[in-house]
Order: C-alpha cells, then structure tokens, then sequence
C-alpha cells in the first residue's frame, strides 16, 4: 500500500484513536518506522484532533448561561441574587493531554528510531563479522586442499623414486656455478623425467633455467623445455616429458622465453647417464 492509500484510507486515524486490533496496530507502527512521511501524517492529525477538542469547548460561558435564562422565560429583574462562589478555573485537560500524547509518541517514536539504528548497526557487525569468518575458513579449506595436493604429490614422488626400474641421473654443478646440483629420475617406459633443482640459485630477473636432453656423439642438444615457475614451486620438483633417447642431460641458464640452442657459457649443471643402472 502507497503512503497516499494509507493517509486516505483512514487508517491513521483509527491508529491514534486506538481502534485497531494489535495485529493492526503492530502493522502501522512498523510503518511508521521505516517511513518518516506516513509518520510527520499521524503527528499532523494529532495536532488536528488538538485544535478541533480546543474549539469544540466553552469558550465564554456568560453567552450561553444568557440563552439559558432567556430560554426559561427568566429575566434580570425577578432573578435572585446569587452570591457567586469563587472557584478554581477548571484546566482543560483534554488539550493537555492531547499535547503530552503528542509529546510522548514522538519521543517513543524517536527512541524507536534510534534503537533501530543501533540494532541495523549491530546486525552490519554481526554479517561483517560472519563474511569475515566466511573469508577465513574458505582460506583455511584452501589451504587444506593445497597442502593435501601437496601431500599426494609427495607421496608419488616417493613411489616414483622407490621404483627400481627408474635411472638416477645426478648433475654436478659446472664452472659458472660449481656450488650448483640436480638430480634427474627417469621413467623411460612413461617417457617422463622428475627434475629435482633445490640445488639451483634463484635465477635473476629475466632469466629462466632451461633442460636439455644430450646425445654425446656427436654432440646434439634437445630443449625439454624452461623451468618457469621455480620460484614458484616450494619442492623444486618438476615433471617434464622425454622421449629422447637421451645419453646425459643438462641445465643452463637462458633469457626469458628459452633458446633454440644451449648458452655453454650458462652451463649450471650436467650429467651422463649411467647405461649399467
């Protein structure tokens, strides 16, 4: 319902007038809450009951007492004298307590309001509160499931390194980084290398390390690819593809992107394959 269909529905005046079931009243005063223009209606209204009671009361009793005496047949000559009484002036308590209803709703109606504020304020708290342990334990959860993906990681290695049909490659560090080591792990019946370089340096800025697979006579290279998230990567362990019939394998250091060929002078680590493992 509009505030216009409200104010011409009449609605507001059995509100003040008290003549609403509770399910009603509940109703109305709700709306008053939320709505500042249905509210300033109610307090026009009120004051309009104020004015009517005041001009509905005897305003000077001396005229209607005359309209009395003259209506009897009375006049001034054959009336007995009345001794007046002195009495206290009679307080039109109707208008007064109009005036404090009128008082009172509005400062209801204002503690009203503020306690609805605070509480709106409380509740912000409260779902900010909940978003906040929301964010949380979604971060707990992915922190579970990438430490599980780490742990199941872990464990393939481990089966992957137990296996004994896997070649053991182990590169020693070469004049440019003598201090530098890798381990190779070859399944050659899966064409799949696990290149363990925590023995490698960070590489600089615009560098990455790249691997090499090597026949050695002649001497011929073939990329297998540049390791591009080492810093990324908390094991230090990646698994790269190799079909190549390799006899050793190497790992230099390249600009970013890689190269088509290996930069000797970049040789960090190298190591031949041992054929009687």
């Amino acid at each position: 319902m509009t505030n216009q269909e409200y104010i011409e529905s009449g609605i507001l005046e059995l509100y003040i007038a008290g003549s609403l079931t509770e399910e009603e009243n509940e109703a109305i005063y709700n709306q008053l809450l939320e709505n500042p223009d249905l509210l300033e209606e109610v307090l026009k209204i009120e004051a309009a009951i104020i004015q009517l009671t005041a001009a509905a009361s005897p305003q000077n009793s001396k005229f209607i007492f005359k309209a009395v005496r003259e209506k009897l047949g009375l006049d001034e000559n054959n009336e007995p004298k009345v001794i007046p009484i002195q009495q206290k002036p009679i307080i039109n308590w109707i208008i007064y307590s109009g005036w404090a209803a009128s008082v009172l709703l509005v400062i209801g109606l204002m503690y009203l309001f503020n306690q609805n504020s605070a509480l709106k304020s409380d509740i912000q708290v409260v779902e900010t509160e909940l978003q906040e342990q929301t964010i949380d334990n979604t971060l707990l959860e992915e922190r579970i499931s990438e430490t599980t993906a780490n742990l199941t990681e872990v464990q393939k290695l481990l089966s992957v390194l137990r296996d004994k049909d896997i070649l053991t490659v182990p590169l020693a560090g070469q004049a440019v980084s003598p201090e530098s080591y890798a381990n190779v792990y070859w399944d050659k019946g899966a064409n799949t290398v696990y290149l363990d370089v925590q023995g490698l340096p960070e590489p600089p800025a615009g560098k990455v390390y790249q691997v090499w697979s090597l026949t050695l006579n002649p001497l011929s290279p073939t990329s297998l690819g540049t390791i591009d998230e080492f810093n990324t990567n908390a094991n230090k362990i990646f698994t790269i593809e190799n079909a190549n019939e390799s006899e050793a394998f190497g790992i230099t250091l390249e600009p970013a992107g890689g190269s088509a060929s290996p930069t000797m002078e970049q040789l960090y680590t190298l190591g031949a394959v041992n054929t009687n493992s």
